[in-house]
């Protein structure tokens, strides 16, 4: 997917020289910092379901996350208590303090790592991960406490392991039109079921059944493909994590294990109309109790392909039509919020926001919302990001805002 060639080695050190010349500069040093509340909730707390207690360090305004040879930003996760953060890109990990000071990194995946979240439960990080030629799909869990210094190779150090997806490979590989051939990674194809490209989306929240909590929830990627009707939905699966070490097993890329739960413990259906790739980003919010998808919009002509999705976490999902299957199918749909903007033909309703490159919820009504960007570095173009704390207003078209974080 992407080279590595010995002269990456290099580019990572420069990217960290680079970094950290930016934070001396003041380029990426901590922003005036916003006194945080003490809210009744402060973080989720993926075991018991409840919110974490107060008493948590306050939080910058922003949180650069460095500038690295890499892919660009994927995805965001605070560990609130020990104050870092953690930031995808694509085929690295970056951990850094509140400050952005970088502290470590994870490198050696060849596959694409993208939307992370933070398992306060457990105290790891949760994140996407893909190997389409290889027709794999993981959870990538990475042990914070261990990511220690720069450039740690996920293969040959301890610091992550990983959890096969059965049920994601069933329905990326499905034969839609029974010709016996699997297209690959395209979506200028009738196959790939509900046009699934892969995941990407991952957060910790509650069950969409109204039972449960603790759930990781999984988001399928979706291909876009104006052609078909059955991928006007987005994908989500659940998965109880609790038992999930009898699974984990350290990445061998050149041998892809499949140890993993046989099937979700729930499978969830979000009537968006299409979009391209999926959801890019999926954030549980403890304050209001909804789910946040973030993608990159859609282009189909009879959906108002928003940015912003929300689903209503008051609503627990109820057994209905999955639309536009080649053959009748029921499944468990789950119910936007009937808030933002509403598009009456579809009967959609969304925003126009960011967050696609990520989303980090503090579950008292603020938000990180990552920034993508690059810069040059001596005719080397490296992939740079950074969180910025926004405030949900519920506004249209952008629910967040930058000003009355100070509540």
């Amino acid at each position: 997917m992407r080279s590595r060639a010995p002269a990456r080695i290099a580019a990572l050190f420069l990217s960290t020289v680079v970094a950290s010349a930016l934070l001396a500069a003041g380029g990426g040093a901590a922003r005036a910092r916003t006194p945080s509340p003490t809210p009744a909730l402060t973080g989720y707390d993926a075991v018991s379901g409840r919110g974490t207690v107060p008493g948590l360090p306050s939080l910058p305004a922003s949180v650069d996350g460095g500038a690295w040879s890499s892919g660009h930003l994927q995805g965001t996760a605070i560990d609130r208590r020990k104050g870092h953060m953690y930031f995808s890109f694509t085929d690295l990990l970056v951990k850094t303090d509140l400050a952005g000071r970088p502290i470590g990194s994870v490198t050696g995946l060849t596959g694409h790592l993208g939307d992370l979240d933070f398992n306060s439960g457990d105290g790891r990080i949760y994140g996407s991960l893909e190997y389409k030629a290889a027709r794999a799909f993981y959870i990538a869990i990475f042990d914070g406490a261990r990511i220690t210094r720069m450039n740690m190779d996920a293969r040959t150090t301890d610091v992550l392991s990983t959890v096969h997806l059965r049920e994601v490979v069933r329905d990326y590989t499905a034969d839609m039109n029974g010709d016996g051939v699997f297209d690959g990674n395209t979506g200028n194809t009738p196959d790939h079921r509900y046009g699934c490209s892969g995941i990407d989306g991952v957060a910790f929240g509650p069950g969409l059944n109204g039972r449960g909590d603790g759930r990781l929830t999984v988001a399928y990627g979706v291909y876009s493909n104006t052609t078909r009707s059955d991928n006007d939905h987005q994908v989500l699966l659940q998965y109880d994590v609790r038992d999930w070490r009898t699974y984990e097993r350290p990445l061998v890329e050149g041998a892809l294990h499949t140890s993993g739960p046989a099937s979700p413990d729930g499978k969830f259906f979000a009537y968006t109309g299409n979009t391209t790739y999926g959801v890019q980003n999926l954030e549980y919010d403890g304050h209001s109790g909804n789910w946040l998808m973030a993608v990159y919009k859609g282009r189909k002509a009879a959906f108002p392909n928003y940015a912003l999705y929300v689903v209503d976490g008051s609503k627990p999902a109820r057994r209905g039509v999955v639309k536009g299957q080649p053959r009748p199918e029921s499944g468990r749909i789950v119910s936007l919020l009937p808030r933002g903007l509403h598009h009456e033909p579809s009967g959609v309703y969304g925003y126009e926001s960011a967050g696609q490159y990520g989303l980090v919820s503090l579950d008292d009504g603020r938000y990180y919302v990552a920034e993508a960007g690059t810069v040059d570095s001596g005719g080397t173009t490296l992939q740079t990001g950074r969180a910025v704390l926004r405030r949900w207003t519920g506004a249209v078209p952008d629910p967040f805002a930058v000003r009355g974080l100070a509540r």
